[in-house]
């Protein structure tokens, strides 16, 4: 017996992407770091805000690569003369990815007080109805 997937099955014609799309989520396997929160803003407006605390935003990078946001952080090396007694402060680069869907677009991006602030705007796709025509064999 076969395993029928999502794009498969006979009622979903053409969602083979949407399968693609959610083992690639799946497998993007995002750790811990750093933290984030994704709220609704408006109807069709998002915000994903991103705890940056020690990052400038030179050090950080935001692309939208094949409909998944990906925003890097890479801070610079601190000079051999500090010595830390206790470093409990992470220091460490990351990287996020987010997948968007069709539509959704990056408007704007923030800084505010250890915070990067991700504004998305989904666009209001058109009512389209559209009639067949019936013709004689």
């Amino acid at each position: 017996m076969s395993k029928l997937t999502l794009g498969s099955h006979p009622f979903l014609l053409g969602f083979e992407q949407l399968e693609r799309l959610v083992e690639r989520t799946a497998k993007s396997g995002n750790e811990g770091y750093p933290p984030f929160n994704i709220e609704q803003t408006s109807e069709t407006g998002y915000r994903i805000t991103l705890a940056v605390a020690g990052f400038r935003e030179e050090d950080l990078a935001i692309t939208v690569e094949d409909r998944q946001l990906v925003i890097r952080g890479r801070q610079a090396e601190d000079g051999a003369e500090r010595v830390f007694l206790h470093r409990g402060i992470a220091a460490r680069q990351f990287q996020r990815s987010f997948v968007l869907a069709d539509g959704v677009e990056v408007s704007g991006a923030t800084m505010e007080n250890g915070l990067l602030h991700v504004d998305l705007e989904r666009a209001v796709p058109e009512s389209v109805v559209q009639t067949i025509r019936i013709h004689k064999a």
